[in-house]
């Protein structure tokens, strides 16, 4: 009986009636879907939703003073009955473009962009849904969460089909993989980059969130999408044994070349301050690529876009338009300045991003003074790991705030000193803009000389391009390459 009336119900959204997720959205006629947030439980908002004229309730448990089931639908998981109505209404179960979804802790952002230049360059049309912003032909939406809610994504999905948008690039987070968000998309390409210590302030453990992210490579309303997959990590390895004729990438780094007879791998990895330069190999064919992006972490998000193109049919002269991308706002990007200043901002904000980056940087410059804080309410356990990333490369660390949200700045500075108190040089200054012009002189007195100026290089970490920060549920104007040029234009060194 149930079943039958849901049947009914995606016939409903076909014709055009709208779904609600929000009681006070609902009008007359509506279809409303009561999610079991993490926080509340939109059941209790079922009596609401119907004295606003709902036709239909969709929820999984019903609350005691509802007496009526004349108009309830119960079902067991209303996120996934959300996906499969939101896919009826916005007619994206009919969607001819191909989407490549790109999960991992770190190098999402700046593999959707990768991919966005491939396929652009290559003559197709590409959207992408993530961190920064959601765009496609000419049109952008700044994002308010680096995987939106599933109402707003199947409409964004919807949009690009319009526009004859041939792939999506889209971000998937862990949050949404978790909580259904992603529910009735059919990914055709899912891509692994690595995962890392982050978000377990919402997941119980690493293997929860490990659990959430391969959720990805399962089938989706019966269909298993093709899996690229970053073999060198140790979550890559196990992923590999449920995706759908996975292609792994890597460098080969203490792996039997038999396995990775038929993968992508990189050899020769030249990284430099001018960029990256490396040997490709898969099966028999061999090429090169030349990139400006620096740092051996950009190695593998070129490798992740390049077994998207290999996995599209592409060949090595297709695959090398991606020698001509210039970067990611916010990702490792440098902040030109009328001083001549070597200052890179990026929005590393997890232990091994921290670490990555430093390790570049110090690789490449004899002098590095890293700025970082950690979020607030988010995962305290890894703010001493953040202290520790910094302790092992910087010479000098002016610690701060990021976005403290509801926390005390100072609180959150006293969890990121017990991993590098007594390791390294250390000032303290809460006022993020006020670190920024403490770091930019620092670096003056540092840089007495051109070959010094050359040498010394300043990290500006956790916020990359973010425009704002988050203090006590306000979001204030704040962009870290911003305030860079606004304190150089201002002094006189």
């Amino acid at each position: 009986m149930q079943e039958r009336v849901f049947r009914k119900l995606l016939e409903l959204a076909r014709a055009g009636v709208p779904i609600r997720t929000h009681s006070g959205k609902v009008e007359k006629g509506d279809i409303f879907v009561a999610l079991p947030g993490t926080r509340v439980d939109g059941a209790q908002y079922i009596p609401q939703a119907l004295e606003r004229g709902a036709a239909y309730v969709v929820t999984s448990s019903l609350p005691a003073e509802v007496k009526s089931r004349e108009k309830i639908i119960i079902h067991p998981h209303p996120a996934r009955a959300l996906g499969e109505l939101a896919r009826a209404y916005f007619g994206t179960e009919n969607l001819k473009a191909k989407i490549i979804g790109i999960t991992g802790t770190n190098g999402k952002t700046t593999t959707t962009y990768l991919l966005e230049h491939l396929l652009g360059e290559n003559g197709f049309k590409a959207g992408v849904i993530g961190t920064v912003s959601y765009r496609w032909s000419g049109k952008e939406f700044m994002a308010d969460m680096t995987t939106p809610d599933c109402l707003r994504l199947h409409h964004l999905l919807s949009q690009m089909g319009r526009d004859g948008v041939d792939f999506v690039c889209m971000e998937v987070s862990s949050h949404a993989l978790d909580q259904d968000r992603v529910a009735g998309i059919d990914f055709d390409y899912a891509v692994f980059t690595n995962l890392t210590q982050d978000h377990l302030d919402y997941h119980p453990d690493l293997e929860d969130y490990f659990q959430a992210k391969a959720k990805l490579f399962r089938s989706q309303n019966s269909r298993q999408p093709h899996a690229i997959i970053n073999g060198d990590d140790i979550f890559g390895k196990r992923l590999k044994k449920i995706a759908l004729n996975p292609l792994c990438y890597g460098l080969g780094e203490g792996c039997a070349n038999a396995a990775f007879a038929n993968d992508l791998i990189a050899t020769s990895v030249l990284d430099s301050r001018h960029g990256l330069k490396f040997e490709c190999k898969f099966k028999d064919r061999q090429w090169r690529i030349s990139s400006s992006l620096i740092g051996r972490f950009n190695v593998y998000n070129l490798l992740a876009a390049s077994g998207v193109g290999l996995k599209l049919g592409m060949g090595e002269a297709e695959l090398k338009v991606l020698e001509h991308f210039q970067g990611v706002p916010g990702r490792l990007q440098r902040i030109h300045n009328k001083k001549g200043f070597n200052i890179f901002i990026d929005y590393a904000h997890t232990p091994d991003a921290l670490e990555n980056v430093c390790k570049t940087l110090k690789s490449v410059f004899d002098r590095l003074i890293v700025l970082f804080g950690c979020g607030g309410n988010r995962d305290k356990a890894k703010r001493p790991l953040m202290g520790e990333a910094v302790a092992g490369y910087a010479d000098l660390a002016v610690i701060t705030s990021d976005n403290p949200r509801y926390e005390e700045p100072d609180a959150i500075i006293r969890d990121i000193l017990p991993g590098i108190k007594g390791r390294v040089e250390i000032e303290i200054e809460p006022d993020r803009k006020k670190a920024i012009k403490l770091a930019i002189s620092r670096m003056a007195e540092d840089s007495a000389g051109a070959d010094t100026i050359a040498n010394t290089v300043l990290l500006i970490a956790g916020k990359g391009h973010e425009d704002y920060q988050e203090i006590k549920g306000k979001k204030f104007p704040f962009h870290d390459g911003r305030v860079v040029e606004e304190i150089i234009d201002a002094f006189d060194y």
